[in-house]
């Protein structure tokens, strides 16, 4: 079953992929130019922001052809992502992951771990 709180933004919702049961709390917002593949028993906090879409740094390139590069977000089984928590465009959460509250992922993270901070490191296995 998926449970999704309102309210709730996403570009397309065509991106939005559920392999069970997912929750997510109110006032998420889903950028997904990319696709967004979530495990199942994936759980989400409050204010959870997950982005698919990134941008060329070089601003000419960026000014000159407006280019967005979508690139997918993987979300394993049984993954607890807290509140107000941003996922950043490429990122592999392993299954059993559990993501602090306010943390910035910006790189793959393993299964089996509790990540925190700015940027989200490990901090030990769960």
């Amino acid at each position: 079953m998926v449970y999704i709180d309102i309210p709730f933004q996403f570009d397309f919702g065509t991106n939005l992929h559920f392999s069970g049961n997912f929750y997510a709390n109110t006032d998420c917002l889903f950028l997904d130019t990319g696709d967004n593949n979530f495990g199942n028993n994936v759980k989400l906090g409050p204010r959870v922001q997950i982005y698919t879409v990134n941008h060329p740094v070089d601003p000419t390139e960026r000014l000159e052809k407006g280019l967005a590069i979508a690139y997918p977000v993987m979300i394993g089984d049984n993954v607890w992502i807290g509140g107000g928590s941003i996922i950043n465009p490429g990122v592999v959460i392993g299954a059993n992951t559990v993501i602090g509250s306010g943390s910035v992922v910006t790189r793959s993270l393993p299964s089996n771990v509790l990540a925190a901070g700015v940027p989200a490191k490990v901090i030990r296995e769960v």
